[in-house]
């Protein structure tokens, strides 16, 4: 399926064996998890630190993933804390609310890095962040943050082939986006309303759903499942508007084009 997958693989870990050593921007999600696992591998625990930023728009599963991660991986793990609300023009939610974000964390692991004696600084992007509006990619380029999957080539489905070849256990992990990516562009974001996502995701995931996103347009919550998953939503469609409305939605709707990546892109002319 992935025919030149194996060259990919090996160009990679020639260009991470060059960089002597490096902080990964670690999340736990399948692409960074597999930029730190190489980076362990290829340049040794000693040259290797993975840094997890802990935040409002990180819930706090998704951080004792990263740590459960890190701990398979072996590699030596730190968390930092950031303050993304506190960013100037971050809360009021613009269409380049990523780039702010990114550049306040690289800056941070930039910082870091100096202070730690690492040489560069990476993160987890791919060759498919391409097709999407990434303003994030603008902060790590003016940074000069490496994005070795991207640069090598590495798709999505790449990715996790090689992560499960590698036995690692993110290899079928669901996409996962910051908090933030659930309000539309120009909506306040606030941490009553983070809160409110976040608890009705966790009862969404507790119901079984796995790849979904629960977007909040002020009393509306607009749930986007996988194509597959949808029959299940419709199922405990009950349990999710009783739970939904105790949160304080309105209103509580399936979107029938399902789950995607970036929907809140659609309403932006690029």
């Amino acid at each position: 399926m992935y025919p030149n997958t194996n060259e990919k693989l090996e160009e990679l870990k020639k260009a991470i064996k060059g960089l002597d050593s490096a902080i990964v921007a670690f999340s736990g999600g399948v692409d960074s998890s597999l930029v730190a696992k190489l980076c362990h591998d290829v340049l040794g625990e000693d040259k290797v630190l993975a840094v997890t930023a802990r935040s409002e728009t990180y819930p706090h599963y998704e951080l004792e993933n990263a740590k459960k991660v890190a701990r398979e991986i072996g590699i030596t793990h730190l968390i930092i804390d950031t303050k993304e609300l506190d960013i100037p023009g971050f809360s009021s939610n613009p269409p380049n609310r990523c780039y702010f974000c990114k550049s306040e964390l690289f800056e941070r692991l930039k910082g870091l890095a100096q202070e730690e004696g690492y040489k560069h600084v990476l993160d987890g992007a791919n060759a498919d962040d391409a097709q999407d509006y990434r303003p994030g990619s603008q902060a790590a380029s003016e940074l000069g943050v490496k994005s070795p999957l991207k640069e090598a080539g590495l798709t999505k489905g790449e990715i996790r082939k090689l992560s499960r070849e590698l036995g690692l256990s993110t290899w079928d992990k669901p996409s996962y986006a910051c908090m933030s990516s659930r309000f539309p562009y120009g909506q306040e974001i606030t941490t009553g309303k983070l809160q409110m996502v976040s608890l009705a995701e966790d009862f969404l995931r507790s119901l079984g759903l796995r790849q979904f996103r629960l977007r909040h347009h002020d009393g509306i919550a607009r749930l986007e499942v996988a194509q597959e998953e949808i029959p299940l939503a419709i199922e405990k469609r009950g349990e999710i508007v009783k739970k939904c409305k105790e949160l304080g939605y309105t209103y509580v709707t399936l979107d029938l084009q399902g789950y995607r990546t970036g929907s809140m892109n659609e309403t932006l002319k690029l």
